[in-house]
């Protein structure tokens, strides 16, 4: 029985200097954390800026988790999401995403799925 979705989607963003890369990534993370509590089925919301400093690196990154897939198709097109895609439209330079059932089992015995995803890219 399918159970929880996780929604993580990094972007690249806009910004000629280490200032204005800076508010860009302000921004979107206010923007996203504007969502909470907005969007039905929306049960976790994260939104992280990069701190690396790597070339290769993203600069922000939204965990998210839904109750079902049904509520991770309905929030594509809740018109608080669009309204904040719109917003954040001329920021982004290059987007990714990845959408999987969360494993509950196993996000219980590491305390999050965020937890998780850094283990994960640790062990790379």
């Amino acid at each position: 029985m399918p159970g929880p979705i996780r929604h993580i989607v990094m972007w690249r963003l806009r910004g000629d200097t280490p200032k204005e890369r800076a508010d860009a990534r302000a921004k979107v993370k206010a923007a996203f954390e504007g969502l909470r509590d907005r969007i039905d089925g929306l049960t976790h919301i994260e939104i992280g800026s990069d701190i690396s400093g790597v070339d290769y690196a993203c600069d922000v990154v939204l965990v998210s988790e839904f109750a079902d897939r049904a509520a991770l198709e309905a929030y594509g097109s809740h018109p608080e999401h669009l309204r904040v895609r719109q917003e954040l439209a001329d920021l982004r330079i290059a987007r990714f995403q990845v959408d999987y059932l969360a494993d509950n089992d196993a996000l219980a015995a590491s305390g999050s799925g965020l937890h998780r995803l850094r283990e994960a890219v640790a062990g790379e």
